[in-house]
């Protein structure tokens, strides 16, 4: 079964909120998580414990070591995939923990 989507990111209310009080980046890791929830199967998205974004840099704390190499050897895979849906200038590194 399929979580509900989070409607309330798209809203511009809620974006004016986040950029006032500084978590635009905690909606963007949100959505972030999002992606990654419809890419992978089920099981492997319930190894991914935290996204967030520090410094232009994502990073994915992910708890199998599987799927943990699997992210490392496709990393330029998955950061030109957010770059290409949050813009280039957002983000210049992805970590894998």
């Amino acid at each position: 079964m399929r979580k509900k989507r989070r409607e309330y990111q798209s809203s511009d209310l809620v974006k004016s909120f986040a950029r006032i009080y500084g978590f635009e980046n905690k909606l963007i890791a949100f959505e972030i998580k999002d992606f990654l929830e419809e890419y992978l199967d089920e099981g492997l998205f319930r190894e991914i414990r935290s996204v967030n974004i520090e410094d232009k840099c994502i990073v994915i704390t992910v708890n199998s070591p599987l799927l943990k190499h699997d992210f490392q050897m496709r990393k330029s895979f998955y950061l030109k995939k957010f770059q290409d849906k949050f813009g280039a200038d957002q983000f210049n590194d992805l970590r894998i923990l």
